[in-house]
């Protein structure tokens, strides 16, 4: 879905999964140093929304996610996966309730898939799921913003700033007050910054909640039953995972960025040693320069020196080995 924003000066579409929005309106660090101070917002439009409704749904969500919601107070953001039955991270969903309706947004394009998985799993519950992904954009104003929010729309608050369920047709209306666009390449380098996992980008087909930080934030260990739940208790009580999440510092004074999927291997290995790892999202940051993301063999030192290819890296741990 193609956003209206892409016309306003200066807009240069993003591409891959963002595709649809604006990757920048013209000067990336200009955006990225904007939305650092609490000003502008960023477009995220492309992005999935699934509505839950009925007097069920609370109670019927507690027993899919990872996360703990059959008492989820109305305004309060969470969010929560689901995994498969080996525990492999499926879904990421960004939540809250309005006191009627459990409003989601996720990754572009994974909505049809997750509603068909719910629908699926309705059995005699008093829900209805519904995909709104043609009628209601997602924007996302940065923490400390003191922008104006419209009377009724649904607003996800969290420590990063707060996501607006905006109905579709007043997203140009909304964009003309709300101050400065900022593009996707903006939001994406505080995420890494931040050092936030993404679906699609920090996962593969393997990964599972705590390689990437996600217990606790997203996954409760306190709750009932929900399909993949017996490996994420195993891998807490008995083992480590596999892999860890790191934060990488890359060498700024090469032109380009080692893109996502490029290898990782010790410094001291040089260019044919074996992999212990790959870039899941690499950025250039304001203040910090180049940096990235990053997934590394669990038993890779803490302070081992890094190549992403021909780039020198330096970790910064995320999740403990």
């Amino acid at each position: 879905m193609k956003s209206p924003l892409l016309t306003l000066p200066g807009a240069v579409p993003a591409e891959g999964v963002d595709e649809g929005v604006a990757a920048h309106y013209g000067d990336l660090f200009r955006e990225q140093r904007a939305l650092a101070d609490g000003t502008g917002f960023v477009d995220l439009s492309h992005r999935g929304v699934v509505a839950v409704t009925g007097e069920d749904r609370l109670a019927w969500l507690h027993l899919l996610l990872t996360q703990h919601v059959s008492d989820l107070p109305a305004g309060r953001a969470t969010e929560a996966l689901i995994l498969s039955a080996n525990g492999h991270i499926e879904h990421a969903l960004y939540l809250v309730d309005d006191g009627g309706t459990v409003w989601a947004h996720v990754e572009p394009g994974t909505q049809e898939a997750l509603i068909a998985y719910l629908e699926s799993m309705k059995f005699f519950y008093k829900v209805e799921v519904a995909d709104r992904t043609d009628d209601i954009a997602v924007v996302h104003l940065p923490a400390g913003s003191i922008a104006e929010v419209p009377e009724d729309v649904v607003v996800r608050e969290t420590p990063h700033g707060r996501d607006l369920f905006l109905p579709r047709a007043d997203l140009e209306a909304y964009a003309a007050q709300a101050g400065p666009p900022a593009g996707i390449l903006a939001h994406e380098a505080l995420r890494v910054e931040q050092h936030r996992p993404r679906l699609g980008f920090e996962t593969d087909h393997r990964t599972i909640p705590h390689e990437l930080g996600w217990i606790g934030s997203a996954v409760h260990l306190q709750k009932g039953c929900y399909r993949g739940q017996e490996t994420v208790a195993r891998v807490q009580n008995l083992g480590k995972p596999p892999r860890r999440l790191v934060f990488l510092h890359l060498d700024g004074s090469e032109v380009h960025l080692p893109a996502a999927g490029t290898e990782l291997r010790l410094a001291q290995d040089g260019a044919d040693g074996r992999k212990v790892g790959f870039i899941t999202t690499s950025a250039r940051h304001h203040e910090l320069g180049p940096v990235a993301l990053a997934l590394v063999k669990r038993n890779v030192p803490l302070d081992a020196p890094l190549v992403a290819g021909d780039t020198a890296a330096a970790q910064e741990v995320v999740v403990e080995p």
